[in-house]
Parts: structure tokens; sequence; C-alpha cells
């Protein structure tokens, strides 16, 4: 078990949060967490994150009620990025998809 001192946050305290559905494993978004909202996020069990653009933390679902229920956080080899994979109560976007990851650039035909 990796120990969270042991990540790596980058120059502004961040560090990247790929979030996957832990049914299907459809990447659902890409956030920011920094250690306050990690610890919120492993007391609560429910995503937390840093909002670049806001510059606070925001409770994924405090909103819209789509909450994001945690079943594992795992690092990279790098220990600089995590994969956290979630039971979601709904769309993932702020746009009502179900993933951010909606705009296809390139496919192998």
């Amino acid at each position: 078990m990796t120990d969270i001192n042991e990540l790596k946050f980058d120059e502004k305290g961040l560090i990247p949060a790929i979030v996957v559905d832990a049914d299907t494993k459809q990447v659902l978004t890409l956030a920011y967490m920094n250690r306050e909202s990690l610890m919120i996020s492993l007391e609560k069990g429910l995503t937390c994150f840093w909002s670049r653009s806001r510059q606070e933390l925001w409770l994924k679902g405090d909103t819209s009620g789509n909450y994001q229920h945690i079943v594992s956080i795992t690092a990279d080899c790098d220990k600089d990025a995590l994969v956290v994979m979630v039971h979601p109560d709904g769309p993932a976007c702020h746009l009502g998809t179900v993933s951010c990851f909606t705009n296809t650039v390139w496919e192998k035909k």
C-alpha cells in the first residue's frame, strides 16, 4: 500500500486523477487533487477535487447530486498520477454526459 506522503504533487501542489467507472471501466473524467482534497476523498469515500478555474475545493455531486463513490485509488509507477475507480450516481460531465471524453480526435478504421 502506498503512503500518500509518497505521492508526487506538481509545483502547484496538484496530482492528476483519472476517474473511471468501476463497473464499465469507462473513463469518466480527468480532474486534479491537492493533499486536502485527497484527504477529504479518503475520509468521505467520495471524490473531492481542486478546481483550477475556481481555485477552490469541490466535492463532486454537491450541486448536481452526481456523487462518485470511491472503490479504489491507485497511483502510477512514478506516483505522480492517480486512477480513481468509482461507482457514479449519475453523469460525470457538467454537460450532462456520462463521460467528459466524448470528442473523438482520431479513430482507427
